[in-house]
């Protein structure tokens, strides 16, 4: 066996390997792993509809279970359905999917009792410790008491626990259209809209981890052309693109023109704030500028993180912050466990929406201030040098602002830019905003020509 577990489990996110590389043996070690680490006396399991993912998750309640642990298997589900469940059992919890990937991948996402983090500092380290220790001898025998391994459905809880959240009763009659990309929103959709004054036009609702249409990845604007063009072929209100484990939403307005998930973070913000009677709203450093104007603007502290979802989540512990969000459309709800849901953001868009008559494009223009270039990836042969090479054009030039909080964050007048490095692949992902298109687009190429020369 020839797995590479520092990329398996290097982070708390999604890490996926080869299938020779990532096999059923390996996943009943990691379950004994999560087991001794967490000290879990009982967890609850998911998995998506790859077709790797049952025996995988099966393998990893054998693991568990001979560690002593009694084991909840909720079968199919999306990973914010796992997350409700190890939130209302209060069970730490193991995800099986690769998320947005290919369909050659697979992975494992982990959380401890109320769907809190398991980062690289809270258990991931140990628990790939241990894995590559029993590696070629196998867990050591238990003294404990195998545990036992039962199914419970939790798709009908999960879906109430959401429209308790929010009502969407007294909203007007809306057409969606639901483009769920061959993943796991083809499983929770129906159930969560059920009842609610919706008319759905679903597109790709069948589950097969082999993706025929396109990659469940919505944040590549090329996954997301059938949905634009069925919205407009429907006349439908919106449409909303959810990825492979459905964590994650992206929205299409009326027009079929996508909605900058820092826009939907500054709606949701609002509404959130509105709840709560204020409040802190986390956002990370490549959010548009428009979410800490819009939170100040109702009443919320604002509160700038590093990218992912860790750190999101450690900052909403830590601040008892009532949202967060990011420019990779991940939604963080305290009413959630802290953990990233975006089916609840689908339906705080369709609360608004559905809570006046004009249309989504103009809803969200309140929201949406800036000219941005969304994420520019660059492949380099030097990360470090490159990011030395950007701030050494930058800085010392009047007015200009640097902080290396998460990569290289340049402010200049009104206009700023983000390079940070990708902890997986030779890259600089850049991100560039303005005030407006023009000064957007100088910026973006003058930053791109000095990384990529």
């Amino acid at each position: 066996m020839t797995a590479d577990l520092s990329q398996l489990v290097k982070a708390y996110d999604v890490r996926g390997v080869v299938p020779d590389q990532w096999d059923e043996p390996l996943a009943e070690l990691f379950g004994a792993a999560f087991v001794q680490v967490t000290e879990a006396d009982a967890i609850v399991i998911g998995h998506d509809m790859r077709p790797s993912s049952p025996g995988l998750s099966r393998a990893f309640a054998r693991g568990a279970a001979a560690r002593g642990a009694d084991v909840t298997e909720i079968g199919l589900c999306s990973t914010d359905q796992l997350y409700y469940a190890s939130g209302a059992l209060g069970l730490p919890g193991a995800m099986f999917t690769a998320s947005h990937n290919p369909a050659r991948y697979n992975g494992i996402k982990m959380c401890r009792a109320g769907a809190a983090p398991v980062g690289q500092d809270t258990g991931l380290a140990e628990i790939r410790r241990l894995a590559e220790t029993w590696l070629d001898s196998g867990a050591p025998a238990s003294d404990a008491t195998p545990g036992t391994i039962t199914r419970r459905d939790t798709l009908e809880d999960y879906a109430a626990h959401l429209r308790s959240i929010v009502d969407l009763t007294s909203i007007r009659p809306l057409k969606v259209v639901v483009d769920a990309g061959n993943g796991m929103g083809g499983h929770t959709v129906p159930t969560v809209f059920s009842g609610l004054p919706l008319e759905l036009v679903p597109m790709y609702f069948e589950l097969d981890g082999t993706f025929p249409n396109h990659e469940a990845n919505p944040l590549d604007p090329a996954n997301i052309v059938d949905l634009q063009k069925r919205v407009r072929e429907e006349g439908a209100d919106l449409g909303l693109a959810f990825d492979g484990d459905a964590d994650r939403c992206f929205v299409v307005d009326e027009r079929g023109e996508p909605v900058s998930p820092s826009a939907i973070t500054a709606l949701v913000a609002a509404r959130e704030l509105a709840k709560h009677g204020g409040g802190t709203v986390i956002h990370n450093l490549i959010t548009s500028w428009s979410v800490p104007e819009v939170v100040r603007e109702h009443g919320g502290t604002p509160v700038r993180t590093r990218v992912g979802h860790s750190f999101i989540k450690a900052e909403m512990a830590t601040s008892g912050a009532i949202f967060g969000g990011e420019h990779s459309a991940h939604y963080y709800f305290r009413d959630f466990w802290n953990a990233d849901t975006g089916m609840l953001a689908a339906l705080h868009v369709l609360a608004a929406l559905g809570g006046q008559d004009g249309p989504l494009s103009g809803l969200v223009a309140e929201y949406d201030r800036y000219a941005g270039s969304g994420e520019i990836n660059s492949t380099v042969d030097d990360q470090t040098a490159r990011l030395a090479a950007v701030r050494a054009a930058y800085e010392g030039r009047e007015g200009v602002v640097i902080d290396e909080l998460d990569g290289l964050t340049v402010t200049v007048g009104d206009a700023w830019f983000n390079v940070r490095p990708s902890n997986t692949e030779p890259l600089l992902r850049l991100n560039a905003e303005a005030r407006d298109e023009a000064t957007m687009t100088r910026l973006r190429d003058e930053v791109l020509e000095i990384i990529r020369g």
